[in-house]
C-alpha cells in the first residue's frame, strides 16, 4: 500500500479524507486548489525560503548531546534544535507557509486554534509581519496554564478568544475554529496548527514542517556519514513529528518512534494518547485514530503538555501506525516532568513540556543501544512557556 493516494481524495489509506458539510468542503477545496499552484511555483517557494532563513533562522542546528549521552550510556543522542526557531518552536514553519499562501489569496483575516499557545503565537507573529487580522481561539483551561503566551499574542496584535465550553483545552478550540470558519470561509482563512483536520491540511502541515526532516537528514550524514537509526518526536496532532518523520518514510533501516501523552494513567480521561488507547474514528472532518467514548464522540483528555492534550491524531501517523511504519508509545506526565528537568541539568536546554515527551524515551531507549548507534531527537519547543507549571507542580510535591 502506498504511503498516500491521490491528493484530491486526501486520504492515507483509510485515514484522513473530508467528513464535513458540503459548504465546508468546498472552501477547503478551493483551499486545496491553491495549495496545488503555490507549491509548484518557484517564486512562492523562493518568498517562503527567504522567510524561513532571514526570519525564522532555519536551517535550526542538529546538535550532539555529548553530555547526556556520555550519562546515559549507549546510543549517540542528537537534538533538532527547533526551539532556536523565532518565537520559539516548530510552529513558525507552517505558519508562514500558510499565511504567505493566503495573502497571495487576498484573504485579511486570519483564525487560528491553540492550546499550549506556540501556534497562536506564531500565527499572531506571522499576521502582524505580512499585516493581516488575526483571532486566535483558545480553551480557557489553556489560557490559565499559558498566560505568558495569551500576553505574547494580544501584545503581537492577536485577539485571543476565549473559549468556555467543554473541558476548555484544545479540542474546543479547534471546534469553535471550525464553526468561525465554516460561516466566514468567504473571507476569511483558517490557519491549522497541526497535521490535522480534513484535507487538505495535513498534507499541507506535512510539506511545510518537512524542513525539519529534511535538514535533519542533510545535517547528520554531514556528521556522521549515515542516517540515524531511531527518530523520536512528541506527538499530539502530530506536526513536528511528521515534519521530522516524513523525509525518513523511505529509508526502512531509520525507525520513527512518536511519543504520546500517556498522562496519568491508561483510563479515558487520564490522557491523549490517541494510537496507543484509542480506535480509528471520525473527529474534526477527518477519520484518524482517537479517544471516543461509547456513543463514538471525542472523549475527554489530560495531559502536562497543553500542546498535546487532544483527542486525535494526524491521518498520516494514522497510517503509519496501521501499516507498522512507525511506533507510537505512550510517555507519562511523571516522566516527561523528569526529562524536562534531566535535560535542562545535563545539556543546559529546557524542553518545551511536549518535547520532555521525546526526550523522556530518549533516556529510556539510548541505554538499551550500542555505542556506535544514533538517536535524533526532536526538541520541538523551548520550555520558557512551561517553566511556571513545572514550579507549581515540584513546590507542591
Amino acid at each position: 500500500m502506498s504511503r498516500e493516494t491521490t491528493m484530491v481524495e486526501g486520504f492515507f489509506g483509510e485515514f484522513g479524507g473530508q467528513y464535513v458539510p458540503d459548504d465546508l468542503k468546498k472552501a477547503l477545496n478551493h483551499v486545496a486548489e491553491y495549495y496545488e499552484q503555490i507549491r509548484k511555483d518557484p517564486e512562492f517557494q523562493r518568498e517562503l525560503e527567504y522567510y524561513l532563513s532571514k526570519y525564522v533562522g532555519r536551517p535550526s542546528p542538529l546538535y550532539f548531546a555529548e553530555r547526556l549521552s556520555e550519562e546515559l550510556g549507549g546510543a549517540k543522542i542528537y537534538l533538532k534544535r527547533e526551539d532556536l526557531n523565532h518565537t520559539g518552536s516548530h510552529k513558525i514553519n507552517n505558519v508562514l507557509g500558510q499565511a504567505l499562501m493566503a495573502r497571495r489569496m487576498g484573504v485579511k483575516r486570519i483564525i487560528a486554534e491553540t492550546g499550549a499557545g506556540q501556534h497562536g503565537v506564531a500565527t499572531a507573529t506571522a499576521c502582524a509581519l505580512l499585516d493581516m487580522d488575526c483571532t486566535v481561539y483558545m480553551g480557557r483551561e489553556d489560557m490559565a496554564r499559558q498566560e505568558l503566551n495569551v500576553f505574547r499574542m494580544e501584545l503581537l496584535g492577536a485577539k485571543v478568544q476565549g473559549v468556555d465550553r467543554g473541558l476548555k483545552t484544545l479540542k474546543d478550540a479547534v471546534d469553535a475554529a471550525l464553526e468561525d470558519f465554516a460561516q466566514n470561509f468567504t473571507n476569511t482563512y483558517y490557519l491549522l496548527g497541526s497535521a490535522v483536520g480534513p484535507y487538505p491540511y495535513p498534507q499541507m502541515v506535512r510539506d511545510f514542517q518537512s524542513v525539519i526532516g529534511k535538514e535533519a537528514k542533510a545535517q547528520i550524514l554531514e556528521d556522521e556519514g549515515r542516517l540515524p537509526d531511531y527518530v523520536v518526536a512528541c506527538v499530539g496532532g502530530g506536526s513536528n513529528a511528521i515534519g521530522l518523520f516524513a523525509p525518513f518514510y523511505d529509508d526502512k533501516d531509520v525507525q520513527m518512534v512518536g511519543c504520546e501523552p500517556g498522562g496519568t494513567g491508561k483510563e479515558m480521561g487520564d490522557n491523549a494518547a490517541s494510537v496507543s488507547y484509542g480506535a480509528p474514528a471520525v473527529l474534526h472532518g477527518f477519520r484518524c485514530y482517537a479517544i471516543v467514548d461509547e456513543s463514538g464522540e471525542a472523549g475527554p483528555t489530560s495531559s502536562i503538555a497543553a500542546g498535546l492534550d487532544y483527542p486525535g491524531v494526524g491521518p498520516e501517523h494514522s497510517f503509519y501506525h496501521a501499516s507498522g511504519r512507525a511506533k507510537y508509545v505512550p510517555v507519562s506526565d511523571d516522566e516527561a516532568l523528569e526529562a524536562f528537568q534531566v535535560l535542562s541539568k545535563t545539556e543546559g536546554i529546557i524542553p518545551a513540556f511536549e518535547s520532555a515527551h521525546a526526550v523522556a524515551q530518549a533516556l529510556k531507549l539510548a541505554p538499551t543501544l550500542e555505542s556506535n548507534q544514533i538517536i535524533i531527537v526532536n526538541i520541538s519547543g523551548r520550555g520558557d512557556k512551561d517553566a511556571s507549571q513545572a514550579l507549581r507542580i515540584l513546590k507542591s510535591r
